[in-house]
């Protein structure tokens, strides 16, 4: 068993009123992964909430920052120095309107493809080299500006399967800890 942690990263809003929000579906999956690992999050002094256990054989924290989406790479930098993870044990699971929503896509490094989130957690770390799970939200309807429909909640056609798609986002993030990046992209990179 390595005693390398990991640090897996959901990326949302905090505030009531984002909760249900599709750019809150990274806070989704690190909850419904704190849930599986039996752990509950409290507050640490990067300005995020952490849940910390055993995923998939390996330590890991689970962290949703207290920071607005486009401001998370401060939380994610203070835990990454906090814990003194590397970029590779980063994980960081977020919303992705590139992908039809449902289907989830791992992958390592990148450029922010306009994710406020994932341009700030870039800069902050000093490095694009983490982890990312990809979860897809759909492209917005019509002239819909991306900046109001990523803070739209789910449809309610979208609410009836976002359970599964949690939950399989999830299994993504323990597949990618326990199995590596390419045995994790063969698996859930499959035609469904």
């Amino acid at each position: 068993m390595s005693v390398d942690r990991w640090l897996i990263v959901g990326l949302g809003n905090p505030g009531q009123e984002y909760v249900g929000n599709r750019h809150n579906a990274g806070r989704m999956v690190a909850e419904c992964l704190a849930a599986r690992i039996g752990a509950r999050f409290k507050r640490h002094r990067a300005r995020a909430d952490i849940a910390e256990g055993m995923l998939a054989g390996e330590p890991v924290t689970l962290a949703i920052a207290h920071a607005y989406m486009n401001l998370s790479g401060g939380p994610v930098a203070g835990l990454r120095d906090f814990y003194k993870i590397p970029p590779g044990r980063i994980v960081v699971v977020h919303d992705d309107l590139d992908l039809p929503f449902g289907e989830v896509r791992l992958k390592r490094g990148g450029g922010a493809g306009g994710h406020n989130g994932l341009r700030s957690v870039t800069a902050a770390l000093g490095s694009p080299d983490y982890f990312r799970v990809r979860f897809g939200i759909g492209r917005p309807p019509g002239r819909m500006d991306p900046a109001v429909f990523v803070l739209r909640d789910f449809s309610a056609a979208e609410r009836k399967e976002l359970p599964l798609v949690i939950d399989r986002s999830a299994d993504a993030v323990e597949a990618l800890v326990r199995d590596g990046l390419d045995r994790a992209q063969n698996a859930f990179h499959a035609p469904a």
